[in-house]
């Protein structure tokens, strides 16, 4: 419309520009290079919503070093944070694209590990005398190995399972009625999440009926913050 209205008042269309010099786009261009699985450089939103589900999955690890007893179920505490990363995985899903959501998973998967290992190491360093805390802190954060892979492994395995159907429910059955989808991919995901990291957690080192208990309480309350989550997949446009 602008070029329009220069031609019809007789004004060239380059002609308010003429002997300025050209704006330079390397930089501009340089910010928009394609990204592996994300496609081109991620928009404020999208580097939102992956910071929060990167927080969330860290959090959640640290939080299921401890059993908690809740309305008499026993209850890993990551699992108080850890459901809403079903939801976010959404999100990221519908404003970036599978790919993207994909590469997320497994980026996460990836800083869980290496903090682990971080935490290994800082707890095998020699303490100061005087701080007195080192073997409270290595009781307490010095990772416990089949916790942690039994997470990680639950992690991708449950996430990579919630983006293939979130991504068929979009292409094959409706683009509307989000909540659904949601609904949808989480009803499948959040069993599956449980039973890999409950057995694979304490399968071999607590009762049978303790790592039910656990399971149970696992699915219970990811269906409830499911169920409370759901509206936030309105928070960001589609794809």
């Amino acid at each position: 419309m602008r070029s329009q209205n220069r031609a019809h008042s007789g004004t060239p269309a380059n002609a308010s520009t003429a002997g300025q010099p050209s704006e330079d786009t390397s930089g501009a261009n340089a910010a928009t290079k394609t990204l592996p699985g994300l496609g081109t450089a991620l928009p404020t939103v999208g580097i939102v919503i992956v910071s929060v589900y990167v927080a969330a999955q860290i959090l959640s690890d640290i939080g299921s070093l401890k059993i908690a007893a809740i309305a008499g179920f026993s209850i890993d505490a990551g699992t108080l944070i850890y459901p809403v990363t079903f939801t976010i995985r959404d999100l990221i899903h519908k404003r970036l694209g599978k790919g993207a959501a994909r590469t997320v998973i497994v980026l996460a998967a990836g800083i869980n590990l290496f903090m682990a290992l971080y935490f290994q190491l800082v707890a095998r360093l020699p303490q100061d005398p005087d701080w007195g805390q080192g073997a409270a802190f290595s009781a307490i954060l010095g990772p416990v190995w089949r916790i942690v892979m039994a997470s990680i492994l639950a992690e991708i395995v449950s996430e990579l399972i919630d983006t293939e159907v979130y991504h068929w429910w979009v292409t094959r059955i409706s683009t509307r009625q989000q909540w659904l989808r949601v609904l949808s991919s989480n009803a499948v995901s959040i069993p599956v999440d449980s039973l890999i990291f409950c057995w694979g957690a304490f399968g071999m080192v607590l009762p049978h009926m303790v790592v039910w208990s656990i399971f149970a309480a696992n699915v219970i309350v990811k269906g409830l913050v499911t169920l409370v989550s759901l509206p936030g997949i309105y928070l960001v446009k589609e794809k």
